[in-house]
């Protein structure tokens, strides 16, 4: 099923390979597959010549155990192509775990041992930008144009007018449900839910009509899922944490007890308290925890990856006896679709990763900058920031859409034209320092502090508005 979005291009905007981003839609981003071709290495040369002697080190969040085999085999490749692209460079790699990556960055900046190249989750460079902690570092630098990213991915490594980082990726998520539970509980199977307002109506239907849980809520404390999958519903409904969703964001007015921020606010409570249509288990949720009681058809929607329909396939292939039987129509029956919209919008999360120099100083032995140009052209240009994308995200470099490789993805990957389609409306959080402490600590408890009744919807919203005001004031 392909649902269709647009965006405008801002007037004047021009775009990697006369990509026209207005026109981005699933039907749209197949029709551009595959129709040019790209010599990363040739490429790479012009900038940093393929004979050139150096070293790099380099940290980076690798495929862990839970990830498809496809991940850890295309790293590998990779790696092999960039040994063979640049055999006189060489490469310290450490992949870390992402619980961990943090503040073992922090740990290392502050004692010169920092890498000289780190690829961040999206939401963590301004913190080392806003320290002093980066070297600037733009697509130009590297043989690519900003106009070859996304102008929201480009917003997430600009700091104060300056630019410290390159995106990688970019990923969006799409709303997955089981049309043979909406059939079932008298909707329409081939059709998600319009609005949020649907939403909160379909998963109390389904709660009522079948007993299961319509909506998997996620709300867990200090957990990334939880920002993830609950500010696109802020978001739709005119909220915001700050003024992230506007033209040109101040990151000065908080938004988090407006109007509506209180009415999505309201939403999450009327699903958990008023109908209790979600998760009873949503306050210590991640998506993980959605994953078991969707393959076993106990959970009709939730917001996830392009990556969860291979994560379901493989749940279905470990199952036996009649939880495969389960499994198997669940698989079957799984949908995916555009988030739905609210009175102001459709919104996502515009996440992803970035690529980052730091500070000379700052790095163990010293920064080797043209091999970690040669490392950062080769990385985030067309050819593998497609493939290191391959399951669950998007190319970085817009003419990756252009790539045979986003053809193979496309072919090969269920649903990941819908999901890709939804990256036109993603929002960045807010490019300000503290945004990992309001994303991630203050958002998530006014969840937990409306769900459990500690305080009323407006207390809660008023009370995470006073503690951003605080944290961006500096008391």
């Amino acid at each position: 099923m392909l649902l269709a979005t647009t965006i405008i291009a801002a007037p004047g905007a021009s775009f990697a390979n006369g990509i026209d981003v207005s026109k981005w839609s699933p039907e749209y981003v197949r029709s551009i597959a595959g129709t040019a071709d790209f010599d990363t290495a040739a490429e790479c040369a012009k900038v940093v010549p393929s004979d050139y002697k150096g070293r790099l080190s380099y940290w980076y969040v690798g495929p862990t155990q839970a990830q498809p085999e496809i991940d850890h085999k295309i790293d590998a490749e990779f790696w092999a192509a960039w040994k063979k692209a640049y055999p006189n460079i060489q490469t310290d790699a450490q992949s870390l775990d992402y619980n961990d990556m943090l503040n073992k960055v922090r740990t290392a900046a502050l004692g010169n041992a920092a890498p000289m190249v780190a690829k961040f989750p999206i939401l963590w460079g301004v913190e080392f930008a806003a320290k002093g902690q980066l070297h600037e570092l733009k697509p130009e630098d590297v043989g690519y144009k900003s106009s070859d990213f996304w102008p929201g991915a480009m917003k997430s490594v600009t700091y104060e007018g300056k630019t410290y980082g390159i995106p990688t990726n970019n990923e969006t998520m799409g709303f997955i449900w089981n049309a043979k539970i909406f059939a079932d509980a008298g909707l329409d199977p081939e059709k998600p839910p319009a609005t949020w307002d649907d939403v909160v109506q379909y998963s109390k239907q389904i709660k009522d009509k079948l007993g299961i849980y319509g909506y998997g809520l996620v709300a867990r404390q200090n957990a990334g899922n939880t920002p993830f999958r609950y500010m696109p519903q802020l978001w739709s409904y005119g909220g915001g944490a700050l003024d992230e969703t506007s033209d040109a964001p101040t990151y000065k007015k908080v938004e988090l007890n407006n109007a509506g921020s209180k009415a999505a606010l309201q939403a999450a409570y009327d699903m958990y308290v008023r109908d209790k249509s979600v998760p009873a288990s949503a306050l210590t949720n991640t998506q993980n925890e959605n994953q078991n009681p969707f393959i076993a058809g106990q959970l009709a929607m939730m917001i996830a990856h392009p990556a969860e329909y291979a994560k379901m396939v493989d749940l279905a292939s470990k199952a036996t006896g009649a939880d495969k039987a389960t499994a198997d129509a669940v698989v079957k029956n799984m949908r995916y679709g555009l988030l739905p919209a609210g009175p102001a919008r459709r919104a996502v999360v515009f996440g992803g990763s970035n690529v980052h120099i730091f500070a000379p100083e700052l790095v163990d032995g010293g920064l080797d900058l043209e091999a970690a140009k040669a490392f950062i052209c080769f990385s985030t240009g067309p050819e593998w920031s497609t493939k290191l994308a391959w399951t669950g995200s998007n190319p970085g470099h817009l003419d990756g859409f252009t790539t045979k490789w986003m053809k193979e993805r496309l072919d090969t990957i269920k649903f990941l034209d819908v999901t890709t389609s939804m990256l036109p409306s993603g929002i960045p959080f807010p490019v300000i320092p503290e945004q990992a402490e309001i994303m991630n600590i203050i958002v998530p408890d006014m969840l937990q502090n409306a769900l459990t009744g500690k305080m009323t919807v407006d207390q809660a919203a008023d009370d995470a508005a006073q503690k951003v005001e605080d944290l961006i004031s500096g008391m």
